[in-house]
């Protein structure tokens, strides 16, 4: 259980989309727009990692036409906030006082929803369960079931844990992050982030 939480912690502290989006949402929403984010991408991958443990993930992947559906619907979602993030950033780059200016950040459950889709409707996430946690199940477990679950509910615990403590950094940074320039950046390099992922959903095949 120990090593498989270091290396839960490793695979999450890698640089993704889910840390892309939530640096984005900080900046926008403030805090409380990266906390939301978070809670909706941990809820996304609390989907994959409840399917994969009760062996849905397994049916899932099992199926060509499920796994092309879903495939393409989450990259179609990447691909929509990508744009919305490049086009945010050419307008700031653009006229970045009026654009500060005119900024509404979105409704709070637009960041829950983001973050929650964005994990939900990603193939790879369900494909990174069902390979990832029977490497750690005991052999011979009485309830194998149960203990994929507590690895499961582990791994969303880590998760919790550091893009929390990254939420807290952004916003704590945020005074210099929300410059206009650098802001067009960020947003910039984060739809550029969710548009590559995109484009790998799309190119992968079963």
């Amino acid at each position: 259980m120990l090593t498989f939480a270091m290396t839960a912690l490793v695979l999450i502290m890698l640089p993704g989309p889910d840390q892309a989006l939530m640096t984005r949402n900080a900046l926008v929403g403030g805090r409380a727009g990266g906390v939301l984010t978070l809670v909706g991408g941990v809820l996304g991958v609390g989907v994959h990692a409840g399917s994969a443990a009760l062996g849905l993930s397994a049916l899932l992947l099992a199926s060509a036409t499920a796994f092309t559906v879903l495939k393409i619907a989450g990259a179609v979602y990447l691909l929509w906030l990508a744009a919305q993030m490049l086009w945010s950033a050419a307008r700031s780059s653009r006229s970045p006082v009026i654009e500060q200016a005119q900024e509404v950040p979105a409704r709070r459950s637009a960041y829950l929803r983001q973050g929650f889709l964005s994990n939900a409707l990603n193939p790879k996430v369900a494909l990174f369960f069902v390979t990832f946690l029977p490497q750690f199940l005991t052999a011979g477990s009485g309830s194998p079931r149960a203990e994929a679950l507590l690895l499961s509910a582990i791994f969303a615990g880590l998760y919790l844990s550091w893009f929390g403590l990254y939420v807290a950094a952004v916003d704590r940074l945020g005074r210099w992050l929300r410059r206009p320039r650098v802001k067009a950046r960020i947003e910039q390099v984060t739809g550029l982030v969710l548009a590559t992922v995109a484009v790998r959903l799309l190119t992968t095949s079963h």
